[in-house]
């Protein structure tokens, strides 16, 4: 299977099947994301152990990057502090919106969405979770 079609599997699956979508009952962090442009819409709520993320949840509608990031992005900060959370919000939305990236193997799932980087338009969506997660932290 060329690298393509699994990126592109990889991202139809956490659409398909997205992670952390419940709600949290007291989240110590909350921030709601909206894209204009296309409707895409997100809710980011996070729950700590100390400076831990014990929980997460990211729910929303909108298109498949939205949904799809924002099912990679729950995955990938379970159990990360608050600082490795920022390094890595800001380190893969540089990727998506830098011309001379080539750090797609540092972010292992989350490496699937690199192609939005062709479509302009596409990399707000992709960005969204990311960008409520920033706001929820700095709440």
């Amino acid at each position: 299977m060329a690298l393509e079609e699994l990126y592109r599997e990889v991202i139809l699956d956490h659409y398909r099947n997205p992670r952390n979508r419940t709600a949290l009952e007291e989240p110590h962090a909350a921030a709601e994301g909206v894209n204009p442009l296309c409707g895409d819409e997100v809710t980011v709520e996070l729950t700590f152990g100390g400076d831990v993320v014990a929980g997460v949840s990211v729910r929303g509608h909108g298109c498949s990057i939205s949904q799809s990031s924002g099912s990679m992005m729950g995955e990938a900060i379970k159990g990360l502090d608050r600082e490795a959370i920022s390094v890595l919000s800001r380190r893969f939305q540089e990727s998506l919106t830098s011309e001379d990236s080539n750090s797609e193997s540092e972010f292992g799932e989350l490496a699937a969405l690199q192609g939005v980087r062709r479509y302009p338009v596409r990399v707000k969506c992709a960005l969204l979770p990311w960008t409520t997660l920033d706001e929820a932290l700095s709440a």
